[in-house]
């Protein structure tokens, strides 16, 4: 299998080249009928294609939602397998927002689908959860190192309820969240520019100077937008590993479609304005 240069290395040259910021495709029913779309396999079709022409050439990093075209059986899936190509083809770093968790076995064979070179839904990195234990993801770090594509973690997800589980605390005082922030960190020891196993931590959560968030790789970062937070507020939130941050855009660039034209705005300012934020911090 061919090697591509590693997830981190490219995520970052992208980053400096187009902004850093990731927009998520997540064509749900509502937003297709603000579109005017039907929510069908033709409606799909067609918001997903008006995202691609809008995004594969604009931003550093798109993140489909899996689930929004699984609900569509095959046919959903076909669409996501061409709109991943031509967004890859294009030089869009594609991050699968499959939130796949499991062990042994079922969890290589999720790897397999999103990590491995011959798949039709290849995707440079992959959202996994590591709430089965962070070893049960080892099937998916070591095709990803082999590939060269990446992962981020959920660490401290921005949803209220994940703090049940993400700010437990272990027997050695530390919690959850942070334990999972400190195995990444060892997994992106010594890289250069940054790993290639980032972590997902909210950006709506307000002061996290707590947390130890240089981890040598990304911190994708959901929240920008519709969920309340802003650029501006990057800085503050993530502090000294704000340069790492690729804040996720969804409903706030989408609700411009259908017009091509209008996204690629819309998306244009997010990444003009995330860039200001973190060249001021």
């Amino acid at each position: 299998m061919t090697v591509m240069e590693p997830f981190g290395a490219r995520l970052r040259r992208v980053m400096d080249e187009r902004g850093p910021l990731c927009v998520g495709i997540d064509p749900h029913a509502a937003l297709l009928s603000s579109w005017g779309l039907n929510d069908d396999i033709k409606g799909l079709e067609t918001f997903t294609r008006a995202c691609v022409d809008a995004l594969a050439d604009t931003v550093a990093v798109v993140k489909p939602q899996m689930a929004f075209f699984e609900r569509f059986g095959s046919r959903g899936v076909a669409v996501l397998e061409r709109a991943v190509a031509d967004l890859r083809a294009a030089g869009t770093l594609v991050v699968m927002d499959a939130k796949r968790g499991d062990i042994g076995s079922t969890m290589a064979a999720y790897a397999e689908t999103f990590l491995h070179k011959d798949s039709p839904l290849f995707s440079d990195a992959l959202t996994v959860s590591p709430y089965l234990g962070y070893g049960s993801l080892k099937p998916a770090v070591d095709l990803a190192r082999e590939s060269g594509a990446g992962l981020f973690v959920l660490a401290l997800t921005s949803n209220p309820e994940g703090g049940e589980v993400q700010h437990a605390v272990r027997a050695d005082g530390r919690n959850v969240g942070a334990t999972m922030l400190a195995h990444l960190a060892q997994e992106n020891a010594g890289e250069h520019p940054m790993g290639s196993f980032g972590a997902v931590v909210g950006a709506t959560l307000g002061d996290l100077s707590s947390y130890e968030l240089d981890i040598n790789g990304p911190l994708l970062a959901p929240g920008i937008g519709a969920q309340g937070a802003t650029a501006a507020d990057l800085p503050s939130v993530f502090g000294s590993a704000v340069r790492n941050v690729v804040p996720n855009v969804s409903r706030g660039v989408l609700k411009a479609g259908p017009s091509v034209a209008a996204l690629r705005d819309a998306s244009v300012r997010f990444a003009d304005e995330v860039r200001e934020a973190v060249a001021g911090a």
